[in-house]
């Protein structure tokens, strides 16, 4: 098959969204398919030839609802596009959160392909997002009828386009390289039990929820510190949180970390907590703590909820209930023979989760779609 993967965010940055379309291009290539990644061209003038992409037009950034940095394309020259998917004669267009403007549509309106589309996120359930979905609907809504297929990585991302059409949503979830996350055996002098959390620093993120249950966990547990990897506008005020409650000693702030550090933290974690209020469609954290076998606390999100099944949802916290959040981080830090079934049950769930399996469900799915 020859496939178009078209992303709507900057692919030269981070994100869920770019890691998945990465990895798709990766796994389909490899597979024997003609793959090319479809994308705005930043505002950056450092951009290196990948050819592996092509850009068209040009981009701007934006700050969208999910706190994600997006592109706008700016212009778009038709005559270009038009010979670019002249050219490139594909069979399949994805397109990956095609409700961003603008790329998106004006390829579907000119496309000859199949065309799939993906959605990622969930909107938050915030008076400020459902004025923007009302801004967003009209558009989203003028190019359902180019797709011919629809996809979602979980029920939580699939909520927003339910409302818009009767036609079936195939769920495939997001993924991670399970080679990239490696089971380590803790070497440290210190007995004391470690809690981490890697994520912005932001109110949706619930982390001063996290600081508060840890100051009751702290009251009848003088073993445990906790770890906040990540920045954002709310680091601060959270540190000033840790300060009230004379945490100081206990609590420490990493900042941002790379891909290498974050491995790192996970293998000397004893728990992994994600307390995030909304706004989740998913969580790939949650995937990367259970491939290396971390018990997990973490928010009863619709998104975490659809990730965190089976034994799992002894995870599922409300944040807001900070005694009972305590009391839960301490049985995932203490009972010996829950951690020793959890990292048995982890070991063979997260298996689902991987790129190999993600890849192909997705080529199944083309395959499918282009014999209707």
């Amino acid at each position: 098959m020859r496939i178009g993967l078209v992303c709507p965010y900057n692919m030269t940055k981070g994100g869920g969204v770019q890691e998945c379309v990465r990895a798709l291009q990766l796994g389909l290539t490899k597979k024997g398919h003609y793959v090319k990644i479809i994308t705005p061209l930043p505002r950056e003038n450092n951009i290196e030839d990948e050819p592996s992409i092509i850009y068209i037009g040009r981009a701007r950034d934006f700050k969208s609802p999910f706190a994600t940095v997006g592109q706008i394309s700016a212009s778009l020259n038709s005559k270009t596009l038009e010979e670019v998917l002249e050219l490139e004669q594909f069979d399949i267009l994805h397109f990956h959160e095609p409700w961003v403007p603008i790329v998106s549509r004006q390829i579907l309106t000119r496309s000859t392909a199949k065309n799939i589309a993906t959605f990622h996120a969930k909107l938050p359930d915030t008076m400020m997002s459902k004025t923007i979905e009302k801004v967003i609907t009209p558009y989203t809504k003028s190019i359902m009828k180019y797709l011919d297929g629809l996809t979602a990585v979980s029920d939580a991302a699939a909520e927003y386009v339910t409302s818009l059409t009767d036609e079936s949503i195939q769920i495939i979830p997001n993924g991670i390289d399970l080679s990239m996350f490696k089971v380590t055996n803790k070497q440290r002098g210190s007995t004391d039990k470690t809690i981490l959390y890697i994520g912005r620093l932001e109110r949706r993120k619930g982390v001063k929820h996290l600081i508060k249950a840890f100051y009751e966990l702290s009251t009848y547990d003088d073993r445990v510190r906790l770890v906040i990897a990540g920045d954002g506008p709310d680091r601060t005020k959270l540190e000033q949180f840790v300060e009230m409650y004379e945490l100081q000693s206990r609590v420490s702030f990493a900042g941002y970390v790379n891909e290498q550090e974050k491995c790192r933290l996970l293998g000397e974690a004893d728990v992994f907590c994600s307390p995030a209020l909304y706004g989740e469609s998913f969580g790939i954290v949650l995937l990367e703590a259970l491939a290396q076998q971390i018990p997990i606390v973490a928010g009863n999100n619709p998104g975490y909820v659809a990730v965190m099944q089976e034994l799992g949802e002894v995870s599922i916290v409300n944040p807001k209930d900070t005694e009972e959040f305590g009391r839960r981080l301490h049985l995932l830090l203490h009972n010996k023979e829950l951690r020793k079934i959890w990292k048995q049950w982890a070991a063979s769930y997260v298996k689902q989760f991987d790129y190999d399996k993600v890849v192909t469900d997705y080529e199944q799915y083309y395959k499918r779609i282009l014999k209707s």
